[in-house]
């Protein structure tokens, strides 16, 4: 009963798990969303003002439909509800911005171009109710807009780290084959709703993958047990895994034949729902053995939301000091006042392994870097 309980020191590292959540899971569907809207106001607001204005539009809950699946089709009964919230400008002097209307549509041409078999018309029910901010959150991010430092619009604080494991590498690499447009040509019976969640022990590594069989491409069980295992074997040809143990779908239990069908390629459709903040931190992952914020990242401005600028901070830091060979591995942490520049945080905190050089030169980096804070919101929303 107690076989699988491993019990060791803080300093053993033969243990680890970590996760990744697919693009067509419930909860990456509100973070991909959100994290669009905020682009697509942000790229507005530049175009029309010359400045992205004040914006938040961090929060979303996906309720999950009711679909009837069924071997060859099935199909939906209730569709699902994507709930739209946050805080924007809606006017500048006399002109009103379509707040409203911009996050409707980034949301139904997200849901077009990633969720394949989701029939946007009629399968998801997208409200927007994006209000207004708070005139003090306002006044702090104009300063922006005066081409001054911004000032950080809340106290919160980023974590990152460097380098990744294999472990944590192999688990990206898995869902995005399985969601490559060219491994859906060659098996579109696979859903984009896939989980992989990823297990090293000191003898071995397990992978546990969750993927949302589209029921129209499978003909009966015998067909959806050699489609599963067409799938483990390609993963393992694919990324040289063939003597790594791949579970999937372990719910399923063929006796009673109850197995993971969906109509439209992700678990929302019936019933399982979603929420900003709840997946993937920004380098994809969900990862209890290395530090990591639960600050939901999507969705928030990219100018002043310390909650999103010092997430991205403190993982390009750690990856620029051991790229730099300063050292083998490398944890940030950085924490912001609200009111204060963006670029002076309260604390900065470097953690280090197998220290290379002089601590001066990763301090001049860190600084280095601090002073271009300013300008992080062109490569977070890629202009």
């Amino acid at each position: 009963m107690a076989s699988n309980i491993i019990i060791g020191t803080l300093t053993d590292d033969g243990i680890e798990m970590a996760e990744r959540k697919g693009i067509g899971h419930p909860d990456t569907i509100c973070d991909q969303i959100t994290e669009q809207i905020s682009i697509e106001l942000s790229k507005y607001y530049l175009q029309r003002f010359g400045a992205i204005m004040h914006h938040n539009v961090d929060k979303a809950l996906l309720i999950g439909g009711q679909s009837q699946t069924a071997y060859n089709g099935g199909k939906m009964i209730k569709p699902i509800s994507l709930i739209l919230a946050g805080r924007a400008t809606h006017q500048v002097s006399d002109k009103i911005i379509p707040v409203e209307e911009i996050a409707v549509e980034t949301a139904k041409k997200w849901l077009k171009q990633n969720i394949r078999h989701l029939d946007v018309s009629k399968d998801i029910h997208i409200t927007s109710k994006i209000r207004p901010g708070s005139v003090d959150l306002v006044e702090l991010f104009n300063r922006f807009g005066k081409g001054e430092i911004p000032l950080a619009n809340d106290t919160s604080f980023g974590a990152g780290y460097y380098p990744t494991t294999f472990l944590e590498d192999m688990i990206i690499k898995i869902e995005e084959l399985l969601n490559d447009p060219s491994t859906k040509s060659k098996y579109p019976f696979i859903g984009e709703d896939i989980k992989v969640m990823g297990v090293k022990d000191p003898a071995m590594s397990y992978y546990t993958i969750a993927i949302a069989m589209i029921d129209k491409y499978i003909t009966d069980l015998n067909d959806y047990v050699s489609k599963i295992k067409q799938v483990r074997e390609f993963v393992q040809s694919n990324l040289s895994l063939a003597e790594t143990t791949i579970y999937i779908n372990t719910a399923d239990d063929y006796t009673r034949e109850s197995i993971y069908l969906t109509v439209t390629g992700t678990s929302a459709e019936n019933g399982d729902d979603g929420q900003v903040g709840r997946g993937n931190r920004i380098n994809g992952l969900i990862t209890p053995y290395h530090p990591m914020s639960l600050e939901a990242t999507a969705g928030k401005n990219p100018i002043s939301h310390i909650g999103k600028i010092y997430n991205y901070f403190a993982m390009d830091l750690s990856c620029a000091i051991v790229e730099n060979h300063f050292a083998d591995e490398a944890n940030v942490f950085i924490v912001s006042q609200i009111g204060k520049p963006i670029n002076d945080p309260q604390l900065l905190h470097i953690k280090l392994k197998n220290i290379d050089v002089d601590k001066k030169l990763i301090e001049d980096l860190a600084n280095e870097k601090l002073s271009r804070l300013s300008q992080y919101w062109k490569r977070i929303i890629n202009v």
